[in-house]
C-alpha cells in the first residue's frame, strides 16, 4: 500500500468545467457537495484506503521561528494557503493507477447546478513512498 494526498484547491490549478466559487453555491448545493465528499469518504473506509481527511476553513497565518520567543506573524505578502487549499484528503492504496482513480472521481463532486465540478486535484505520493516506473512515466503528462 502507498499513502497519496489529494489537495483541493481554491485557485492555484487550471479552472475547473464548472467554475461558479463556492461562496455563490445555494445551501442546497453546498450540501449536495458536502455529502459527496463523505459518502466518498465512507466508501473508502469500507474498502480500507481512507487515511484521512478535512476541509480547511479560509483563515490562517504565517508563523515562523524568528528567536526565542518572537514568533513572527503575517498576512502576507506571499501567496497563503488560505487562499489556495480548500482541503486534504489521505488514501492508502495498492497501486498509483488506483491513486489517479479516486482523485478522477473525487474531481466529479457537484457543484453549481449540482453539476460535477471536474475539478484539478493534485495527488501527491508521500515522501516515504517510492516512485515507481508507472509513476514516473505520469509524471510529465
Amino acid at each position: 500500500m502507498a499513502k497519496y494526498l489529494l489537495l483541493k484547491h481554491y485557485r492555484g490549478a487550471p479552472a475547473p468545467a464548472n467554475d461558479v466559487p463556492m461562496e455563490k453555491w445555494t445551501p442546497e448545493e453546498i450540501s449536495a457537495h458536502v455529502q459527496y465528499m463523505r459518502d466518498f469518504a465512507e466508501r473508502l473506509e469500507k474498502s480500507g484506503e481512507f487515511v484521512d481527511g478535512q476541509a480547511l476553513a479560509p483563515e490562517g497565518t504565517w508563523v515562523r521561528y524568528d528567536g526565542e520567543g518572537r514568533p513572527p506573524v503575517t498576512d502576507g505578502p506571499f501567496a497563503e494557503t488560505k487562499d489556495l487549499i480548500a482541503g486534504w484528503m489521505v488514501i492508502d492504496v495498492d497501486t498509483y493507477e488506483r491513486a489517479l482513480e479516486l482523485a478522477g472521481e473525487l474531481s466529479a463532486a457537484p457543484g453549481a447546478g449540482g453539476r460535477p465540478i471536474h475539478e484539478w486535484l493534485e495527488l501527491r505520493p508521500f515522501y516515504a513512498t517510492s516512485p515507481t516506473a508507472t509513476d514516473d512515466c505520469h509524471a510529465s503528462g
